[in-house]
């Protein structure tokens, strides 16, 4: 072996050891700034409230669902937009996709004609079918309503799908009552923000 191999070794090595503590300082300027954003309401008037789906149980909303009904009946409420929206599929099994049961919920609590966008089963996808709802109803300006971590990947695939999408993320959901219940979902937002960006970059 030559005397140079060792040395080659040592430097590849300290590379990937800079490259590798480059990545961690780059995640962790991501999580802050998903952090950030979570914290941050656009609250604003817009052409309509819209509810990110969640799960639902027999007819009944999830808590997480629940929780982001609420906040957008609030906002409703305080007269922000004159038509709340909600997005959603339907699981396989279920007879009632997530937009249907929150539009019912909707309904029970004296808000009547919210609309059901039953499609998306993923942020990207749920964005896509609104905007193909708002070019058929004259509506590109909306109000986003999701917990927390979620925001500003909203943002990015609102922009991506050719929206004018703030947020105003619920506080009452049971992913963002603790710290410790909502670390692994800002953790993960950590790998998705940067997917997203980069699918907004090329399309």
């Amino acid at each position: 072996m030559s005397s140079a191999e060792p040395a080659r070794s040592w430097r590849l090595l300290g590379t990937a050891g800079w490259l590798l503590l480059l990545t961690l300082l780059v995640y962790v300027a991501m999580v802050w700034t998903l952090f950030a954003a979570s914290r941050a309401d656009q609250r604003r008037f817009t052409q309509a409230i819209v509810v990110l789906g969640a799960a639902q149980y027999n007819g009944k909303p999830s808590p997480v669902l629940r929780a982001r009904l609420d906040h957008a009946l609030a906002l409703y409420h305080a007269g922000v937009a004159h038509e709340i929206l909600v997005l959603g599929g339907q699981a396989e099994g279920d007879h009632e996709s997530e937009a249907q049961v929150g539009v019912h919920y909707l309904d029970e609590h004296g808000v009547a004609g919210g609309s059901a966008i039953p499609e998306g089963r993923s942020t990207a996808s749920s964005m896509a079918a609104l905007a193909r709802w708002g070019s058929s109803h004259g509506i590109r300006t909306v109000l986003l309503v999701s917990d927390p971590f979620h925001s500003l990947r909203l943002r990015i695939e609102a922009r991506r799908a050719g929206l004018d999408g703030y947020t105003s993320p619920t506080r009452t959901s049971p992913i963002s009552a603790r710290w410790n219940r909502e670390l692994p979902y800002l953790l993960g937002e950590g790998f998705k923000v940067p997917a997203a960006w980069l699918r907004a970059l090329i399309s």
